[in-house]
């Protein structure tokens, strides 16, 4: 356990919640005792960080520890999300974004990780951006040589997007080279969920307009379930996410036919 600890205690607070729910997708639980000794933190330490990932909806606190939360019953805040697993969005959202060239036509899906990707999009020419997540719309203003396309529908307040039958129809109407979709929740079983039931159509008229389809999701999500489901695992051609995300799993996605990435983080301090 000794040689466990001092390989994590420089991790920043990010990298450690990572940590916890790598241990937690194998053990199921841990004890405030196990996260001290797996870390190499104090006892407050690991109160804070489990503090934090239950606020995010993805640990259940228990008496003396903390058990995995499989299942989401609702979307966490966009400030909840925007602050949470900062180092792996960054390193999926540059991954994803070499996949970009210019002249492309490309759906952002709400979300902050793909949000991420629009620093690394600014050396691009003659893009066409579309997507229905507001924040990503207002990042792209300041691209002038983007042509910027942002799809209506109802506004969801909490996480600055657009929803519903009416994005769904605009998604319809055009023809995308990549669409790069976010989730709260995928696994093997259920594939890519959500508590959302009007995020579904927006998702899959993405998808369907789309000539590739990728999934930015981190190393967390995966292993969780909510309500509705939006597609399965097999419909994606690739899924990026970050170093967190087990062998066995991947083993088993790949199974599927689906590539899958498995982005290395870097400081963040890298992307300035």
């Amino acid at each position: 356990m000794a040689a466990v600890a001092k390989t994590t205690t420089s991790l920043i607070p990010e990298q450690r919640r990572q940590q916890i729910l790598q241990h937690l997708r194998g053990r199921g639980v841990l004890s405030y005792r196990d996260i001290t000794e797996l870390l190499g933190v104090s006892h407050m330490t690991a109160r804070r960080d489990v503090a934090a990932l239950a606020e995010e909806g993805k640990v259940q606190v228990t008496q003396g520890g903390v058990l995995a939360e499989t299942r989401l019953l609702q979307e966490p805040h966009r400030s909840v999300k925007e602050a949470a697993d900062l180092p792996a969005k960054a390193a999926i959202a540059r991954h994803a974004a070499e996949l970009v060239t210019d002249s492309m036509t490309v759906y952002l899906d709400a979300g902050t990780t793909v949000q991420a990707m629009s620093p690394y999009l600014r050396e691009r020419s003659d893009l066409t951006i579309v997507s229905n997540d507001l924040a990503t719309a207002m990042a792209f203003l300041e691209f002038p040589g983007v042509d910027l396309i942002c799809v209506g529908g109802r506004v969801d307040r909490d996480n600055k997007s657009m929803i519903g039958r009416l994005a769904a129809l605009t998604l319809g109407e055009l023809s995308l080279d990549i669409a790069f979709l976010s989730s709260s929740s995928c696994d093997l079983r259920h594939g890519v969920t959500t508590p959302v039931e009007a995020k579904i159509d927006p998702k899959r008229a993405a998808m369907a307009s789309a000539e590739k389809t990728v999934l930015l999701a981190d190393s967390s999500k995966f292993g969780r379930y909510a309500k509705y489901r939006v597609l399965g695992l097999n419909e994606l051609d690739l899924i990026i996410s970050d170093a967190g995300l087990d062998e066995a799993t991947t083993h088993q996605i790949q199974e599927l036919g689906v590539e899958v990435v498995r982005a290395s983080m870097k400081p963040l301090a890298d992307d300035a």
